[in-house]
């Protein structure tokens, strides 16, 4: 690529090498090849004038694509499909007559398109397990450890580490639910011809409406997707692709909250996304630790959230059986989307496997807001030694709120262990309430939950399932 031109960071910095195969020319151009081939098979299977030398030549010429060529017959002819339709057919003479038989552009295109899609969430399938299987050793790990629970970004009851990674990988879970659903939808265009009623193959075959449909059948079970669509208009549903393209917003939305819990972890100094030796935080700041490779899963997800809207435009505004306003627009977002989640995915799974833990931070954080978790316990258990309920009630509301006055008015430590035991209403000495702040007492079911989540939601999806060599950040 020349410095002197645009090339696109996903390709250069983020992307995965096995997703930019799948969205390059080469892939692409070889596919059209493939169903050029299908085609013709099935339409000599049927009974049309093509020979099996045909088919041979075109066989032997499936990977060497002349693209300067190409681009010559595309100059002359401003049609992509046909360009490259007359550059195969350069190469395969005997066969340049019957090469796109009765088809539309839409047969190579579309259809090669729809086997993109089906890939692409293989692939992202694949990354979103092994994102799990990661977050999964971390969760098992730290499912006991407790940390402060946060709701409004405010202290609240206290939760654990693990359980905190449990609700990561939940989110995880639907995506691969969404996935599974939308991959098992998807379906071949097969060969339906300018607005989907196959006219054209009706008049090659002489009308003969049983080797019309056995030919859309035959070539999709041939490419390896057996499923096609019932009706179509020149294209599939556009609809597809808002569809695909929801299943990878879905998976942006859960990595952006992580990354974004991660990043906020990292600021209270309580877990850190892994810190290579000599990476450099701040060009000018030499002591810092930035959140880069979170802070990337954000910028990255939210291009992919908003790629997904425009997927939905392109199908609300098709006109009939099909404009070509979606073309440019599907060049882009389709692509992008795929790269990006891949992108979001690698950091994703390299973070999962690498997350420091900072225990004495988490204590310490702990420890400020504890006292305040515990006065339920130490009420109920000064009642139980004699003590009035409704008395001690407010007395442990005024002790708090003056606690909590000097901790952030004064910058001092929480004392409200101490004005409890010096009130003489509450039958309960230092050690007495010191064995009150044990913070496992106040974790709930937070470890069970993480063990009961994994063995019953995580496992079963993971069985089977090799791990997978993916997390090894470009750049």
């Amino acid at each position: 690529m020349s410095n002197t031109a645009y090339e696109t960071p996903l390709g250069s910095r983020y992307a995965s090498r096995e997703m930019l195969y799948l969205f390059s020319p080469d892939h692409k151009f070889t596919t059209w090849r493939k169903l050029w081939i299908a085609l013709a098979e099935t339409e000599k299977e049927l009974g049309l004038n093509i020979t099996q030398e045909q088919i041979d030549q075109m066989k032997a010429h499936v990977d060497d694509i002349d693209y300067e060529n190409a681009r010559r017959h595309e100059e002359r002819v401003r049609h992509d499909v046909m360009a490259h339709v007359h550059a195969y057919g350069d190469v395969c003479p005997d066969a340049r007559g019957i090469i796109h038989l009765g088809a539309t552009s839409c047969y190579v295109t579309d259809n090669t398109d729809i086997l993109i899609l089906r890939d692409g969430l293989a692939i992202i399938r694949k990354k979103l397990l092994e994102t799990l299987r990661r977050l999964r050793a971390f969760a098992l790990e730290y499912r006991d450890m407790p940390t402060l629970g946060l709701t409004h970004l405010q202290p609240a009851q206290l939760v654990t580490v693990g359980k905190r990674a449990a609700l990561w990988m939940q989110d995880l879970l639907m995506d691969v639910n969404d996935l599974d659903d939308a991959a098992a939808s998807l379906k071949m265009l097969g060969s339906r011809g300018t607005t989907g009623t196959q006219a054209s193959f009706m008049a090659l075959f002489d009308g003969d409406e049983d080797k019309v449909k056995a030919l859309d059948q035959r070539i999709a079970e041939k490419m390896g997707l057996p499923r096609v669509f019932p009706v179509s208009g020149q294209t599939y549903p556009r609809k597809v692709d808002s569809r695909v393209l929801s299943v990878l917003s879905g998976v942006a939305q859960s990595a952006y909250k992580f990354a974004q819990d991660l990043r906020l972890l990292q600021h209270m100094r309580e877990i850190e996304e892994p810190f290579e030796k000599n990476q450099i935080g701040s060009s000018a700041m030499a002591y810092k630790r930035n959140p880069m490779r979170s802070e990337r899963i954000c910028a990255l997800s939210r291009h992919v959230m908003a790629l997904s809207q425009d997927t939905a435009m392109t199908a609300s505004t098709q006109w009939f059986e099909r404009t070509l306003d979606d073309s440019a627009n599907r060049r882009l977002s389709l692509p992008e989307a795929f790269l990006a989640t891949d992108a979001v995915l690698e950091l994703y799974a390299n973070i999962a496997s690498g997350m420091v833990v900072y225990p004495k931070m988490i204590e310490r954080h702990i420890d400020e807001n504890l006292p305040f978790m515990a006065t339920e316990n130490i009420l109920m258990e000064a009642v139980r030694l004699g003590g009035d309920r409704q008395e001690l009630h407010e007395k442990i509301r005024v002790h708090s709120q003056a606690a909590a006055a000097r901790v952030k008015a004064e910058g001092l430590n929480n004392d409200l262990l101490d004005r409890i035991a010096d009130d003489p209403a509450f039958p309960l000495d230092r050690g007495s309430l010191s064995g009150l702040l044990d913070a496992k007492l106040y974790i709930g079911r937070a470890p069970q939950q993480v063990e009961d989540f994994i063995s019953e939601c995580v496992n079963p999806l993971l069985e089977g399932e090799a791990a997978q060599d993916i997390g090894d950040i470009r750049v």
